[in-house]
């Protein structure tokens, strides 16, 4: 079996390729941008250079004739589409590159397979598309349903990157519906661990302390809006339920909500990082207001009833662990040295 993986740089997908290579005998085709950097991927090379179960290519979500030369020459049997722009403050500056990438790529995508599957009629591929818990947005207190957001809670995006998560969820299922392919969509609430971007909330905290721990900076924590309720799931979780999603039943069109089960709010999941550090007491924080979102999703709390009764799903790594080791990540990675940007 062979397994394409856009996006396989990232935190996601480089854990997505960790778990396959251990609990399956497949292939891993991974797709990134000639640029793209291979912090994420370092600890894969060498089965790369050895031509080991792991091949990486280039392609673009922005190139169409790379994507459907990428699908004829793999013809893979899944594939796991999680390249994108992926953070949602830095879509408010790059609006257009967000919704092009995002929504125009995953057409793009579809499109090349949907090709081939004209080519080949004995192609079928199992496809996953991931959408985002970003876009039911700003749902207020009083709307949320008391088991938390399910798959019929309404879109209401707050960002421009909600917003082509939207069509990236609505492309997904129309290549279902209108051409009978098996792509299936989730809406995967905030999942975290080592390799996550500095640019999400509990990676930048992670970060920070690790800076100043290691006396890089000023025991003073910039955070953003410390009041949005989060529920956390590991990503090592995240990306087991992704292998279930192509493997359990797959059907064409599904759509789930996927989520962890600890519950808290981002200040509180500073205050957690914090305490795990010997220079507890005298770290402070203050408030970036460049760190603050135009509208901010701060509601996140997913109902993942319909994903478990199909799949068997269900979170097993504990919060503290997941805080543990991403906080873990950055150590190593400051001890290592270099200049880190203080975002």
């Amino acid at each position: 079996m062979r397994a394409l993986i856009t996006g396989i740089t990232g935190m996601v997908g480089s854990h997505l390729a960790d778990y396959l290579l251990e609990n399956t005998d497949w292939d891993i085709y991974g797709v990134c941008r000639w640029r793209s950097p291979l912090n994420n991927v370092e600890h894969l090379i060498d089965r790369m250079n050895r031509k080991e179960r792991v091949f990486f290519d280039y392609a673009d979500l922005n190139d169409q004739i790379s994507l459907i030369s990428i699908i004829q020459k793999y013809k893979p049997d899944y594939i796991f589409h999680l390249a994108a722009q992926s953070y949602p403050l830095t879509s408010f500056t790059i609006p257009e590159e967000t919704l092009n990438t995002n929504i125009l790529g995953t057409c793009r995508l579809l499109e090349a397979v949907r090709l081939e599957m004209g080519n080949d009629r004995t192609y079928r591929p199992v496809i996953h598309v991931c959408a985002s818990s970003e876009v039911f947005g700003k749902i207020p207190a009083d709307e949320k349903p008391d088991t938390g957001i399910n798959e019929d809670c309404p879109f209401h995006p707050a960002s421009p990157y909600a917003i082509s998560k939207i069509g990236t969820d609505l492309l997904g299922r129309y290549y279902a519906e209108a051409y009978g392919m098996i792509v299936m969509t989730t809406r995967m609430f905030t999942h975290t661990g080592p390799r996550r971007g500095d640019v999400f909330h509990e990676s930048t905290f992670a970060k920070q302390i690790a800076m100043i721990e290691a006396g890089i900076i000023e025991p003073v924590i910039k955070v953003g809006n410390l009041k949005s309720l989060r529920t956390y799931a590991d990503v090592r979780d995240a990306v087991r339920a992704y292998y279930m999603l192509v493997t359990v039943d797959p059907i064409p069109g599904a759509y789930y909500n996927i989520g962890g089960s600890y519950t808290c709010l981002v200040g509180d999941t500073l205050n957690t990082l914090i305490s795990m550090s010997p220079m507890k007491d005298k770290i402070t924080y203050e408030v970036d207001s460049e760190r603050l979102r135009r509208i901010d999703a701060d509601l996140q709390v997913p109902d993942c009833r319909k994903f478990k009764a199909h799949t068997g799903w269900e979170p097993e790594i504990p919060y503290e662990k997941t805080m543990r080791d991403l906080l873990n990540y950055w150590r190593e990675r400051v001890a290592k040295g270099g200049h880190f940007l203080t975002r």
